[in-house]
């Protein structure tokens, strides 16, 4: 009886919160898009499950703060060439609003991949730069490199995702004018909060590591001789602009006072959360909220985009601990910039690019480790792990037997998934992402979409780009806009037109 009661009660709590729901139809203010790469629904389902059980729960019953959202839908991610993306395509998609062919950055399909005389005449804007023009504040955190697929797609327009620096490019694409997408960080979009990894792509080569001078990995790469970082300062004279590398200095900025931010944590990519050191390192939740802190006090508002990029990362070496835990503390972030903005004014998006070749299997019992095995053995007589890979290096199948695992730890963050296909590096998943939304327009991001759907939507909500119809019709922050703005907006609308 207790238990009809618990679910009858639990579902009439959650109608009745679904029936209470009112349309926000205010104007955009403030956008954030949390991007969790390679954050399929398998991955979410399995990360709200750890995340309980850190917490000595069961887990399945976990509620994430991406749980929260009210609005939901599904995108999908193929490219104009494959019907498996790469992060490149399908940043250029949510952000930029069109898609694209494989490993290309900011660019439509005309452009090819690696072929720089195809780059030009066919560069595509994002999101970034339609609100910065609008006058808002502009911002990326990361925790790869921030010149890698998903940030660089914020500014740059590249033919190659590849070509961080110009000691990446090959002679031919230098020679055909194409440039590198670290040097694009300073010369395309005036982007007021950098935070992230890449050092090494911003300074000559042999340039020392602060951190790892004896690394040299981790020393400058640049064949043009340019210390970005030094040219970025320079770019911001009689600005507060602070160029930070450590925990120490980034929690010495004051935000404010502080007008220009550029963190960069590690000479490539950040390390992951469970292996960070928290006296380097800040935390993604951390840096999210500095850079929350420092865009929000422009009146006009600001667009952010946080990327949780190890997730991915971890997928790909099929160490699905490492990928969850990051999905943990991506949603940490995800409720951090909850907490600091105003849900009436700031549209919050939280999405993925692409899934992973990622399975969840095996009938376990309620409040089983996520990370253990399976109760049922298979054929062979052998226990299998609940996560599993569709390929990738788990691959351990010998003399046509897979090994026997019942003494091993597969809790730990080191331990490798079995997979079913040999690879040196496991692949990204084709199906659909799911897309969270709240805030005003939330209900926007519905039903079945195409990824580049999402740009559109966001830009109609906050008013930025081309379509400023809900500018005429819209509020901003819960104040309605009156005739004589309208008839402005309606010329700027006619003039952008012509």
């Amino acid at each position: 009886m207790f238990l009809k009661k618990f679910w009858r009660a639990q579902g009439a709590k959650a109608l009745q919160a679904a029936l209470n729901r009112k349309l926000n139809t205010n104007v955009a203010k403030n956008i954030m898009l949390f991007l969790g790469d390679g954050m399929g629904i398998t991955t979410i389902t399995a990360a709200r499950i750890l995340k309980g059980q850190m917490h000595n729960q069961s887990g399945e019953e976990t509620v994430m703060t991406m749980d929260t959202f009210p609005h939901a839908g599904l995108l999908k991610t193929y490219s104009v060439d494959f019907q498996i993306p790469d992060s490149s395509s399908t940043a250029t998609a949510y952000l930029c609003g069109v898609k694209t062919n494989l490993n290309t950055v900011g660019v439509n399909a005309a452009a090819r991949n690696g072929i720089c005389k195809t780059q030009k005449g066919n560069e595509v804007t994002s999101i970034l730069k339609w609100a910065k023009d609008a006058g808002k504040s502009v911002g990326i955190v990361t925790t790869t490199r921030v010149q890698h697929a998903t940030p660089a797609t914020t500014y740059a327009h590249s033919a190659s995702r590849k070509w961080y620096s110009d000691a990446d490019m090959p002679v031919s694409a230098k020679k055909e004018g194409c440039t590198d997408i670290a040097s694009q960080l300073l010369k395309n979009t005036d982007i007021d909060v950098i935070i992230g990894g890449g050092r090494k792509y911003m300074t000559p080569k042999g340039t020392w590591d602060p951190e790892y001078p004896r690394d040299l990995a981790s020393s400058g790469k640049r064949q043009d001789g340019r210390h970005l970082i030094s040219d970025w300062q320079k770019m911001k004279v009689g600005k507060v602009a602070r160029y930070v590398w450590n925990r120490t200095d980034f929690d010495a900025v004051d935000p404010d006072t502080t007008d220009y931010l550029m963190a960069l944590f590690e000479p490539g990519d950040l390390r992951f959360d469970v292996e960070r050191d928290p006296t380097m390192d800040p935390s993604i939740a951390e840096t999210t909220e500095k850079a929350i802190r420092i865009l929000s006090k422009n009146p006009k508002g600001f667009f952010l985009l946080v990327e949780g990029g190890r997730i991915d990362q971890g997928h790909h070496a099929s160490r699905a601990s490492m990928a969850l835990h990051e999905t943990v503390a991506f949603d940490n972030a995800v409720a951090k910039g909850l907490e600091l903005t105003n849900e009436e004014e700031t549209l919050t998006l939280v999405t993925a690019d692409h899934s992973h070749a990622f399975t969840f299997n095996g009938y376990p019992f309620r409040g089983q480790s996520i990370l253990g095995k399976s109760p049922l053995y298979g054929k062979d007589m052998l226990p299998y792990t609940t996560l599993m890979y569709g390929n990738g290096p788990g691959y351990k199948v010998v003399d046509n037997k897979r090994p026997d695992i019942r003494k091993v730890d597969t809790q730990s963050k080191d331990y490798v998934q079995l997979s079913a296909v040999p690879l040196d590096t496991e692949t990204h998943g084709g199906e659909d992402v799911a897309v969270l939304a709240r805030g005003p327009m939330a209900h926007l991001f519905h039903g079945v979409q195409e990824q580049s759907y999402l740009a559109h939507a966001m830009a109609y909500a906050g008013c930025v780009g081309r379509d400023l119809r809900h500018c005429e019709s819209g509020e901003e922050g819960g104040t309605e806009r009156g005739p004589f703005v309208l008839l402005l907006l309606f010329n700027k609308k006619v003039l952008c037109a012509k």
